[in-house]
């Protein structure tokens, strides 16, 4: 009679460890801190598919350029507004580089105070890697 006692005190142990929860071996648990965000705030902000191909004006209401990209990245905070410049057809087009909140949305266009064709192309190119 001993035995099987035994070997059910065995069996609850098995069970109680079993149930307790996984055994991490090794490594550091990770936690992730979420931000609360209003979903409403964002309902008056711009898609990025609508912001990629905008126009970009100055305060002429001169066309600039336009929006061929943006692009995050992993370090920076601010996203950055790749603009086509000059050429034709895409011939002839120079990509820039500015930071998105260098633009600012006015009567429902982006505008880049104090820029120009000329001021645009001189920046340094910007080249797509894959």
């Amino acid at each position: 009679m001993t035995r099987p006692i035994t070997l059910l005190a065995g069996a609850l142990i098995v069970i109680a460890a079993a149930a307790s929860g996984p055994a991490f071996s090794q490594g550091v648990p990770q936690t992730l801190s979420v931000m609360k965000i209003d979903p409403l705030s964002l309902a008056t902000g711009y898609r990025t598919t609508k912001v990629v191909g905008s126009t970009v004006v100055n305060e002429a209401n001169e066309i600039v350029g336009k929006i061929d990209d943006l692009i995050v990245t992993p370090t920076d905070k601010v996203p950055f507004a790749v603009l086509s410049v000059g050429g034709f057809l895409g011939i002839g087009t120079k990509f820039v580089v500015v930071p998105y909140n260098a633009l600012e949305i006015h009567d429902n266009q982006m505008l880049l105070r104090g820029a120009t064709k000329e001021s645009l192309k001189s920046l340094p190119a910007f080249n797509y890697s894959t």
